[in-house]
């Protein structure tokens, strides 16, 4: 047992505390998972007393023993710690130098206060190796050493109760309890005398210390017997913490976790000469092993796989019982914590714990966030689209976002109570305001679009009731236009703006809201008619001509007049021109208003009765009232056409119709020409007066009637193959020029035809030749009509063309 026990030197004999060796033991025996349930012992004793062959022979350690062959020395320097073997609980054993000892010195006595102090600092039992024959002895029963060990726990301002085991090594025949009484004697006195503190002046010694007395044969002498009673002690180190066992005062005892922080801690303070408060050290051991073992649990949980997986998973979108899986994960790293830290201190333990819950909840908080937000927008996402199916089934709007607030805020909130973590109290109301927000901006922002849409819809309905038949009434121009159009829209504006307001309620706008876009309504109907007026001013021009034209080339009866020189074309003109300028002046301003104005008169007296105006003010300087650039009674904003524009305008008018009613006057006269071929009246008379005797004898002789009929018929076919009233319609010039080149191609083009006819063999009965409908002369030869047609079939235009050519 003893080769599978290994010890170290934990202070070496000038002091030096063996850190590394000490964790490395601790690393070894797994001492940090024993917690509480482990125990120290350790020895004192004068050098070469046996100490550490009682240890190896008591705990299965491998403690250096003395050579009794080389001599007696020192052979233990420091002191020791190993692992008992075979002992339940884990116990550790610390082996001190010897005290006594000639290597040091009869002066040298600090390390022997120093290593006393922290064997009863550190050591639940110690034990006090003695010789039996010194017992009554004032130096060599180990006086010093009890005194020293008496003194030095009186530093601990409030130690914890330590079992000393006195082993007393080669019995005598005198009976233990005698050897038990008179070491008892001794220790009292030994208290009685050391100087104490005012506070520990009337202490007992039992308030201190478990005195415990057992008696060893001698080993070299009695060597079985040695062995048996070391066996039958070993037994009492079993459960030596349990209640009622060798080292059941436990107070201050210093979890495994830390005790290799703790003693190293303690022996820092004893070389410095300190005081040791072990209450306070207790809770600096606790400080800095809780905040070690919470820095271990918060790196461990940066990098825990189930952690991990869940921040990704958070990055990527909404993580279903984010809730409960990040308070899985924290409550099992901080159940680990409270498992590690259970023995230490609760005020510092639960100090670190919740700094531990603080950090890794700072470390958690962004995925949480990154839930929320996650949660937020599709929570936003969802209530976009539920909110779009209700408008299209055609509920309220109102009603419509009321509902689909109030439902996905809900589900928000409930989303938010699944993501809330068990050990943070995080608040989500911000988040949560920034949703309402969003929201509130989509709904806002829908109303706008649907208002937008409605009120297009309805400007679209006014914009087609309105703008074709304002087109129409001002085209009409008449006295009644603007009151029809004052009709027209007020009519219009009322059925709209009472279907827009009805459709408006579903929106639950306030009383402003709705009386704003109301009147935008209105204005909008008003601005379709002063839209629609001034563009029908701006082409004002056209319409006076287009209006004159219809009235001037056309009847009553909208058909066209044809100028036989009986009309009127001075009274037709008047009329189409006072049409016009009652055009001119409907265009003139905006009257959707009631008021009246004189701006018909002043045109009228300016542009037609300048005659009268100036008969009138002959004697007087007459002004032009279109020489100003308004009009009295009439709002600048409402003026259309200035005065001085109405001017310009009339006498562009003028101008361009000018041409059309010198047309007209000279279709009229060239009429007149075409259908007077008679002579006037007294030539008539003069003709049959003097031509009395020709008629006479045209009538005795029937030969000269017909060689008249016969060049009658030549003159009639010469008159129309030439078409001699059109050529002269164009004028007398220009007609004689036209037909000198036409005269001779047409004469010999109908001598030719005569000649074909006249040598055309004999055929059918006049009667079957002859058209249906044609009468013929008793000869055969043709009516004057039909002759006519022969004529002008024989010299065609195009013949005569060619032959001008």
């Amino acid at each position: 047992m003893a080769e599978k026990c290994s010890s170290i030197q934990l202070i070496d004999g000038d002091g030096v505390f063996n850190a590394s060796g000490l964790d490395n033991l601790a690393k070894a025996v797994k001492l940090a998972e024993c917690g509480l349930s482990y125990a120290v012992v350790s020895i004192m004793g004068p050098q070469s007393s046996g100490k550490s062959t009682l240890l190896n022979h008591l705990f299965y350690t491998n403690f250096r023993e003395m050579d009794a062959y080389i001599g007696r020395s020192q052979t233990t320097k420091g002191i020791w710690l190993a692992k008992c073997s075979g002992i339940e609980p884990c116990t550790l054993v610390m082996d001190l130098e010897g005290t006594d000892g000639r290597e040091r010195g009869e002066d040298d006595t600090a390390f022997e206060k120093q290593s006393a102090l922290f064997a009863l600092a550190v050591s639940d039992i110690v034990l006090i190796n003695m010789w039996c024959h010194d017992l009554g002895r004032e130096q060599a029963a180990n006086k010093p050493l009890l005194k020293t060990v008496f003194q030095v726990m009186l530093r601990l301002f409030t130690p914890r109760k330590t079992t000393l085991l006195f082993v007393i090594r080669d019995k005598t025949r005198t009976p233990l309890e005698n050897l038990e009484r008179l070491l008892r004697e001794d220790i009292q006195k030994i208290w009685d005398t050391v100087p104490k503190p005012e506070a520990h002046k009337e202490t007992p010694l039992s308030e201190f210390f478990v005195v415990e007395v057992v008696a060893l044969s001698s080993y070299e002498a009695r060597e079985e017997e040695f062995k048996e009673q070391v066996s039958n002690l070993r037994q009492r180190f079993f459960h030596s913490i349990a209640p009622g066992g060798l080292a059941g005062d436990r107070r201050g005892v210093v979890p495994a976790s830390g005790f290799s922080f703790s003693v190293q801690q303690i022996w820092k303070i004893i070389k410095e000469n300190k005081d040791l408060d072990l209450p306070a050290h207790k809770i600096m051991v606790a400080t800095v092993r809780c905040e070690e073992i919470a820095n271990e649990k918060l790196a461990s949980f940066t990098a825990d796989e189930s952690w991990c997986e869940l921040e990704e998973s958070v990055q990527v979108g909404l993580v279903s019982g984010f809730g409960k899986r990040l308070s899985s994960i924290l409550g099992s790293w901080l159940s680990r914590y409270d498992m590690e830290a259970v023995y230490f201190d609760d005020g510092v333990r639960t100090a670190k714990r919740h700094q531990l819950e603080s950090k890794l909840l700072q470390i958690a908080y962004p995925a949480y966030q990154s839930t929320l937000s996650h949660l937020r927008t599709k929570t936003l996402d969802d209530f976009k689209e539920a909110f779009e199916k209700l408008l299209n089934k055609g509920e309220g709007f109102a009603a419509a976002s009321r509902s689909c607030t109030k439902s996905f805020l809900s589900k928000f909130d409930e989303g938010c109570a699944e993501a809330a973590v068990k050990q943070a109290s995080w608040e989500s109301s911000k988040v949560r305001e920034k949703l309402r927000r969003d929201i509130d901006a989509h709904v806002a922002t829908v109303r706008a679009s649907k208002l937008s849409e409605l009120t297009a819809s309805y400007e679209g309905k006014l914009s087609k009731a309105l703008a074709e038949p304002v087109e129409a009434l001002l085209d009409s121009a008449s006295n009644d236009t603007w009151p029809a159009i004052r009709k027209l829209l007020r009519r219009e504006s009322e059925i709209a703006l009472a279907e827009f307001s009805s459709a408006l309620s579903s929106f639950d706008l306030d009383r402003e809201a709705e009386e704003k876009l109301l009147t935008g309504m209105e204005d909008y109907a008003r601005n379709i008619v002063e839209s629609k007026a001034k563009e029908e001013a701006a082409r004002v021009l056209i319409r006076m001509k287009d209006r004159f034209s219809t009235l001037f080339s056309r009847d009553s009866d909208s058909m066209p007049r044809v100028w036989t020189g009986k009309e009127d074309i001075r009274a037709i003109t008047k009329v189409a021109r006072t049409a016009s300028l009652k055009l001119l002046s409907v265009m003139a301003a905006i009257r959707l208003d009631d008021s009246a104005d004189d701006i018909e008169n002043t045109l009228s007296l300016a542009l037609l009765d300048t005659a009268k105006a100036n008969a009138a003010d002959r004697s007087i300087v007459s002004v032009d009232p279109l020489a100003s650039s308004s009009w009295e009674k009439v709002s600048p904003t409402k003026t259309l056409i200035t005065p001085v524009q109405c001017k310009s305008l009339w006498r562009q008018f003028k101008a361009e119709t000018e041409y059309t009613v010198t047309q007209a006057i000279a279709a009229q006269e060239a009429h007149k020409r075409n259908n007077n071929w008679l002579p006037p009246p007294w030539a008539i008379v003069a003709i049959v007066i003097l031509g009395f005797n020709e008629f006479m004898t045209l009538l005795r002789n029937p030969f000269y009637l017909g060689v008249l009929f016969v060049a009658f018929l030549l003159v009639k076919a010469l008159w129309v193959q030439l078409d001699i009233a059109g050529e002269f319609s164009n004028g007398a010039l220009p007609g004689i020029l036209a037909l000198s080149t036409k005269f001779l191609p047409t004469v010999m083009n109908l001598l030719k035809k005569l000649a074909d006819e006249g040598q055309r063999p004999a055929g059918p009965p006049p009667s079957e030749l002859a058209p249906k409908g044609h009468g013929v002369f008793g000869n055969g030869t043709r009516s004057a009509a039909s002759s006519s047609d022969d004529s002008s079939s024989l010299t065609s235009p195009d013949a005569a063309a060619e032959y001008s050519e």
